[in-house]
């Protein structure tokens, strides 16, 4: 079966499996993000800490990725994405115990979303770099860089609309924990696919 032009890059068989991983952790990604904004302003009431925990899991990334995309530079990719990916499994796992018993506290939240922000300054620019090494051809960069676009956008599009139909039905915790199981997509590609 012959490959749609604008899907080239897919013929890679591990840009492949990487790219099946990576849209199920960033579906993943985006719905326990929206969950964690919930679950703040339900906690708290408060639009200010909502506010708070939004900007401790999201301004790291302007400090830290050019430190990380560095690191990236310098050390081995797939490592990072290794190491940071299973952090960030385990900051779900966190997130989905805590809030399932009831024992979450602002403060652990506060600081669970600061977690979360600083491991995803590693793991973005790094895995941005990451994909370019699993081509086959590398005539297909400039298509892999737009796939890697429509996941990006499209798991921004789908994961919070999504993370908003499994809160009403079952709650933010089951949202960390479809978050913590989408790493392991994301995870068991990486233990795979082999530059």
């Amino acid at each position: 079966m012959a490959v749609p032009h604008s899907l080239r890059a897919l013929r890679s068989r591990n840009f492949r499996l990487y790219y099946a991983g990576q849209a199920v952790s960033m579906i993943g990604t985006w719905v326990q993000s929206l969950a964690l904004m919930w679950l703040a302003y339900r906690l708290s009431g408060s639009t200010w800490f909502t506010g708070l925990v939004g900007f401790l899991n999201s301004a790291p990334y302007l400090v830290l990725s050019p430190f990380a995309g560095v690191l990236g530079d310098r050390l081995d990719r797939r490592r990072i994405l290794i190491t940071v990916l299973a952090l960030l499994f385990l900051q779900s796992v966190v997130l989905a115990i805590l809030s399932g018993f009831g024992a979450l506290t602002l403060w652990q939240l506060a600081s669970l979303a600061l977690f979360a922000g600083v491991a995803n300054s590693f793991e973005t620019p790094t895995r941005q770099s990451f994909f370019v090494q699993l081509l086959d051809d590398r005539d297909d960069l400039p298509n892999a860089i737009a796939l890697n676009s429509v996941l990006m956008n499209g798991a921004r599009l789908v994961g919070p609309s999504l993370g908003g139909l499994v809160v009403a039905a079952w709650g933010e915790t089951a949202c960390f924990a479809l978050n913590a199981a989408s790493y392991l997509a994301v995870l068991a590609a990486l233990r795979v696919a082999r530059p």
